[in-house]
């Protein structure tokens, strides 16, 4: 299920309602009845639209000529639609379809939650898991590190950087080749001596999106790799952002008006003998397969660094994701922070 596009859809349908009907919406919010309380369990089903689209609701009520219902995307927000706009007739037979046998004394099991509704639910979870006490991630940015401002959590969004391509937060691909027994030499050169993102401790863990079409349509928009003429261009390459590359964080030389990137040795990465400026990393594919998590194995000292994806034995990925981690540095801008769901509350409303 398209969640984002049906959810789109759905709010175009009640804002055209909205502004063909203003007056008869007004009326009937002024001259309703009392919304009582559903003494049945709450349960999710399917308020089902007259153009087929639906949302997945807990329960719903007629008063008047308005459906007032409550969200189970939406965190048990209470909403409402007019009433000429649901097939209610459609609404009740999948509700029939769906629904289990009601508790009673020879039967005490209370009733299940249908498989189908639970397995959309948790795909959409798995596109916005939770990293922190009532802090998700999103389903727009690629890369993401989890950073503490003055005791809060903190989700902040980390820009791929190079000067051979576009600067954003998706994946671009611009590989070299590293020659495994050369010495370290310059491969990246990051303008200014300082990142615009300052992380505030020493364990950040990164979050990064990946696309995978095997997921379903509930993964989202695939990620679009720019390869912007890659100098290596083997077939078995596998393309930036990938769940089976490995991921470094290392450190920049910090020079007049510029942070540099030097190479290191691929082969000794999860040996025995430590590199000088190279933090490895472990990585957890979160489940749905939409995000990469990616947590350093060691602390990371004051400093500038640059996460790294190193796509083969002689390869890496040339854009990097830049950040600094200097506790004392001010809050980053652009920031997402955690949203406690506050409970569900049905209002009482009488006539005028």
């Amino acid at each position: 299920m398209d969640h984002p596009r049906r959810t789109t859809k759905f709010a175009a349908i009640l804002l055209a309602a909205t502004i063909s009907a203003p007056q008869s919406l007004h009326a009937l919010q002024q001259h309703t009845t009392a919304l009582e309380p559903d003494n049945s369990a709450p349960h999710r089903t399917r308020l089902i639209l007259k153009d087929g689209s639906y949302q997945i609701i807990m329960s719903y009520r007629i008063v008047g000529s308005v459906v007032h219902y409550v969200s189970a995307e939406r965190g048990g927000a209470e909403e409402e639609i007019p009433l000429n706009l649901v097939d209610l007739d459609a609404t009740k037979r999948w509700d029939r379809q769906h629904s289990q046998p009601t508790a009673t004394a020879d039967n005490p099991q209370p009733p299940a939650i249908d498989p189908e509704l639970l397995k959309e639910e948790a795909d959409r979870a798995a596109l916005t898991p939770e990293v922190a006490k009532d802090l998700r991630l999103p389903e727009e940015d690629s890369t993401l590190a989890l950073d503490t401002y003055r005791g809060t959590p903190e989700l902040v969004p980390l820009a791929q950087t190079d000067s051979d391509l576009n600067r954003n937060t998706g994946h671009n691909l611009l590989k070299a080749a590293v020659n495994p027994l050369s010495a370290s030499h310059q491969i990246v050169e990051l303008k200014g001596e300082t990142s615009p993102i300052q992380l505030h401790v020493k364990d950040p863990v990164l979050y990064l999106r990946i696309g995978d079409e095997s997921v379903g349509s509930t993964a989202g928009t695939p990620l679009t790799v720019d390869t912007h003429g890659a100098t290596s261009h083997a077939a078995n390459d596998p393309a930036g952002g990938s769940p089976t590359s490995r991921y470094v964080i290392v450190r920049a030389d910090v020079r007049k008006g510029a942070r540099v990137i030097a190479s290191f040795r691929i082969g000794l990465l999860g040996g025995v003998q430590h590199q000088e400026d190279v933090v490895e990393t472990a990585t957890e594919l979160l489940p749905g397969g939409h995000w990469l998590k990616i947590t350093p194995k060691e602390p990371l000292d004051f400093g500038e660094f640059a996460l790294m994806e190193v796509l083969s034995d002689k390869a890496v990925n040339l854009g990097v994701w830049d950040f600094g981690v200097h506790p004392v540095s001010p809050e980053n801008r652009d920031v997402l922070k955690p949203e406690p769901r506050r409970g569900v509350t049905l209002e009482h409303r009488g006539p005028g």
